[in-house]
C-alpha cells in the first residue's frame, strides 16, 4: 500500500509546509511530490492533506496515518540496528536446555547475556536432553544445555561442573538416624526425573536385581513438582542437591537429604554446552563462555 519513501515525502511536506518547499527540500520537482502524494491517496483511499489555496495541512486521517507511519519506521531503524550491531550475537538466538539447567545457572547466565548483548531476543526451549539432542540436530536448536551422554556427533562441547544427585524426603518423615539400605528406600514411593531419561534410568538400575520387589517409581518432567511432592510426603526423591537446597523454590526448608548406603548412591549428572560450529560457531562460543563463568557461581 505504501513505502517507507512514501512516509518520507509525506513528513518532507509536513515540515517544509507545502510541496514547492518539500521539493525544495528533496531536490525535486514539485510535480513529482504533488504525484507522489496523489498517487498514494488513491491507494490509500484516503485525503491525506486538506489543500486551501496554496496551503496545505494534514487531515485527520494523515495525521493517524502519519503517527502509525512513524512507528513503522522507528522498527525498522530498530531491526537495522539490531541485525547490523557488531556484537557476536544479534537477531534471535534459540537456546535449549534441561530443567536442572533452568534451576541452576541459567538466570545467571542470562543476565550476563543481556548484558554483553542488550538488543539480542533469546528463545528458550526446556526440555529432556533426548529432545533437544534431537532439535539441535534438526537445527531448531542454536545451542543446546544438556547430559554429555547424549550429544550427537560433529558438536563442540565444553562441560560444566558435575550435578549431584541425592536422596530426599519431607523433614516431617522420621530421621532412622542411619544409612539407608535399597530395601529400605524401595518401600517407599519415589519420584524422580521423567521416565525414560537417563537419570530415571540410573535410579532404576539402582534396584535392578538388588531387591525382589521394584519399588514403586514416578516421574516428573518437572523437577520443581518433584521437590514439592516430597515436601507433601508423596513419596522420597531423587533430586539435584543444588535444586533440593535452593530456597528460591519455597520446599527446600521441609526436605531433608537422606543417607543411603554406598549401593543407593545416585551417580551425578554430567552437562555440556554443545553447537554445531559448522551454523552456530560465534554464538555457541559467545553462550558457552556465558554458561560455564555462571556455572562458577554458588548458587546456595
Amino acid at each position: 500500500m505504501f513505502g517507507f519513501k512514501d512516509v518520507e515525502i509525506v513528513k518532507a511536506v509536513v515540515r517544509a509546509g507545502g510541496f514547492r518547499a518539500a521539493a525544495q527540500r528533496l531536490n525535486l520537482a514539485q510535480s513529482a511530490i504533488s504525484t507522489r502524494i496523489a498517487a498514494l491517496e488513491k491507494r490509500l483511499g484516503l485525503t491525506l492533506f486538506d489543500r486551501v489555496g496554496r496551503q496545505v495541512r494534514l487531515s485527520s486521517a494523515g495525521r493517524r496515518f502519519l503517527e502509525e507511519a512513524d512507528r513503522l519506521v522507528q522498527s525498522r531503524d530498530r531491526i537495522v540496528q539490531e541485525l547490523t550491531q557488531t556484537s557476536g550475537l544479534n537477531g534471535t538466538v534459540r537456546i535449549g536446555v534441561a530443567e536442572t539447567i533452568v534451576h541452576t545457572i541459567l538466570t545467571q547466565m542470562l543476565k550476563r547475556l543481556r548484558q554483553d548483548h542488550p538488543h539480542v531476543r533469546f528463545e528458550l526451549s526446556v526440555d529432556t536432553s533426548e529432545q533437544l539432542a534431537r532439535k539441535l540436530s534438526d537445527d531448531e536448536l542454536d545451542v543446546a544445555i544438556l547430559l554429555r551422554e547424549l550429544q550427537p556427533r560433529g558438536v563442540v562441547g565444553t562441560a560444566l561442573r558435575p550435578v549431584e544427585l541425592g536422596w530426599y524426603a519431607s523433614t516431617a518423615m522420621p530421621d532412622r538416624n542411619r544409612a539407608w539400605t535399597l530395601q529400605e528406600l524401595a518401600e517407599h514411593p519415589i519420584v524422580t526425573f521423567p521416565k525414560g531419561t537417563l537419570p530415571y534410568k540410573q535410579v532404576e538400575r539402582l534396584f535392578a536385581g538388588a531387591i525382589s520387589e521394584p519399588p514403586v517409581l514416578h516421574g516428573s518432567a518437572s523437577l520443581s513438582t518433584v521437590l514439592h511432592l516430597v515436601a507433601d510426603q508423596f513419596g522420597i526423591g531423587v533430586l539435584p542437591r543444588r535444586i533440593a537446597t535452593s530456597h528460591s523454590l519455597g520446599a527446600a526448608e521441609h526436605i531433608r537429604r537422606i543417607d543411603v548406603e554406598p549401593e543407593a548412591e545416585p551417580q551425578e549428572l554430567n552437562f555440556i554446552v554443545i553447537y554445531f560450529p559448522e551454523r552456530n560457531r560465534e554464538a555457541g562460543t559467545i553462550i558457552t563462555e556465558a554458561a560455564t563463568q555462571a556455572d562458577q557461581i554458588d548458587l546456595l
